[in-house]
């Protein structure tokens, strides 16, 4: 990342930091604030930026790992899930009881998501899927695999733990906290989508705030 200071004053870029962690727009924390639209769009990118470098560093998981893939944008109308048209693809990969980790992925193929969990879930794991058939080159590898079938039903009634609620539940935090921006351009989605991933992963608000600034400081914008 080019290391290139904002020309906000540091006032100015610590109340634009506590909008951020609040959620609020860019256009209204302008508002608020007193900054230049485009100034504060701009710092609010930074910012998203500096978050998708410091997570993309994070350690791999292990444990018990759910594993999904969802669908963002587009329209709504015609089939939905893997079927749904102009919807961009996304992978979530998360740990029970701790972080989650998102990418924004080509299509839904095992060559597009099966790299993604080698990559970030170490072996041993519980990896618990849904029946997608990418998921199939999972039965022969370094992890146990569990399955949970949609179709029948969301939680096996004889085992618990078999289920992806986890996973299913952040994508709808992620998709309820992006609809307040009436459509992000697909270029733009993997920043916001990080941005979703840090909000899920660190709490509360007050440790988003610390942290952002000590990154905002090391990324010297």
């Amino acid at each position: 990342m080019a290391r290139r200071r904002c020309k906000l004053s540091i006032y100015k870029q610590n109340k634009l930091l506590e909008m951020f962690v609040a959620g609020v727009t860019a256009r209204t924390a302008a508002e608020l604030t007193g900054v230049n639209r485009h100034s504060a769009t701009l710092f609010f990118q930074k910012i998203r930026q500096i978050i998708a470098c410091e997570l993309e560093d994070e350690s791999p998981f292990m444990g018990e790992i759910e594993v999904d893939e969802s669908y963002f944008g587009g329209h709504r109308k015609g089939n939905r899930g893997r079927g749904a048209q102009g919807k961009i693809p996304v992978f979530g990969i998360l740990k029970r009881g701790g972080k989650v980790y998102t990418k924004v992925i080509p299509n839904a193929s095992k060559e597009a998501i099966i790299p993604l969990i080698t990559n970030k879930v170490l072996p041993d794991s519980i990896v618990y899927s849904d029946n997608w058939r990418a998921y199939d080159a999972l039965d022969v590898s370094e992890f146990r695999h569990l399955r949970i079938n949609h179709y029948r039903e969301f939680v096996d009634v004889e085992n618990k733990r078999n289920h992806i609620n986890g996973i299913e539940n952040f994508w709808n935090q992620a998709k309820r906290h992006l609809r307040k921006y009436n459509g992000i351009p697909k270029q733009n989605l993997p920043l916001f989508l990080k941005e979703c991933e840090f909000r899920f992963n660190i709490s509360p608000i007050t440790k988003q705030l610390s942290l952002l600034k000590k990154w905002k400081s090391k990324h010297l914008i």
